[in-house]
């Protein structure tokens, strides 16, 4: 627990030193919800809940508002566990060999996630709420915190195989627009049953319901925790590799040096 509540501790203190990501969530996070509303006519529309087959009734801004929001929080997320991945990738490396234990190091990550995904997403819906009252805003909430820690483990894997930091951070961009950009319910092909096999489907189905209905679409909820156990399984194997390879190398050099193998956990004291 020790050593799970320093990596933490160190993780948080990376994720608050990025200043970019803390201006977008101070500052593109409320915009773009603005923006989205504004732009888009304020007229009433309806779109079927798929896990209900309940058809609702909203006005277009306020639909697009949510998806503002699912989208703001997927990059915003994406970008933070993708940056500190990246970025930390040779000092979880150097760790490792040095004999700290990879499991509450991986743990820590998660904790991070988190904590940056409630922060992020109570915010989001505190801008939401600061123009129209949802219908279950708890609900809301739960529904951004489930898509962030999607893309948040989404990023770390990203992060963890990928040799340049361009090339994540144009697929987190490209994914979340995809993704969240087809399952507008005001886009034409959000019926499809395409759709059902994006990663922020169950999130999308569950806030909408959230800000519109009283129904707690369980399934929904369950979908988008089948992603993120997906996502974060990649990333927990992709970030074992990573950190087996550099025990590899340090048991490598034990042999060289003629001590022989350095034990898992004792490199750190030669």
């Amino acid at each position: 627990m020790r050593l799970f509540r320093f990596a933490t501790r160190y993780g948080l203190v990376e994720h608050a030193r990025n200043r970019f990501a803390m201006l977008l969530v101070a500052v593109f996070l409320p915009v773009w919800v603005i923006m989205t509303g504004w732009a888009v006519a304020k007229e009433p529309v309806q779109f079927r809940l798929h896990s209900t087959r309940h058809v609702l009734t909203a006005d277009s801004d306020k639909i697009t508002q949510i998806t503002g929001a699912l989208n703001g929080v997927t990059l915003i997320i994406g970008f933070m566990m993708f940056a500190a991945t990246f970025s930390n990738g040779a000092f979880d490396r150097r760790l490792s060999m040095a004999g700290f234990p990879r499991v509450p190091l991986g743990l820590a990550k998660v904790a991070c996630l988190v904590i940056a995904s409630v922060a992020v997403c109570s915010y989001a819906t505190a801008v939401i709420c600061c123009f129209w009252s949802p219908r279950q805003p708890v609900l809301l909430a739960a529904a951004l915190f489930g898509t962030a820690m999607t893309y948040g483990a989404l990023g770390v894997a990203l992060g963890t195989l990928l040799r340049r930091e361009v090339e994540g951070m144009f697929a987190i961009v490209m994914i979340s627009v995809v993704d969240l950009g087809l399952q507008n319910p005001l886009a034409s092909g959000a019926d499809s049953g395409m759709v059902r096999w994006l990663p922020s489907y169950g999130a999308m189905q569950a806030a909408t319901a959230a800000g519109f209905s009283t129904a707690v679409p369980a399934v929904d909820f369950a979908v988008q925790l089948v992603w993120f156990t997906a996502g974060t399984l990649i990333s927990l194997l992709a970030f074992h590799r990573r950190t087996r390879s550099a025990l590899t190398a340090a048991a490598r050099i034990g042999w060289q040096a003629g001590a022989g193998p350095v034990p898992f956990g004792k490199a750190a004291n030669r």
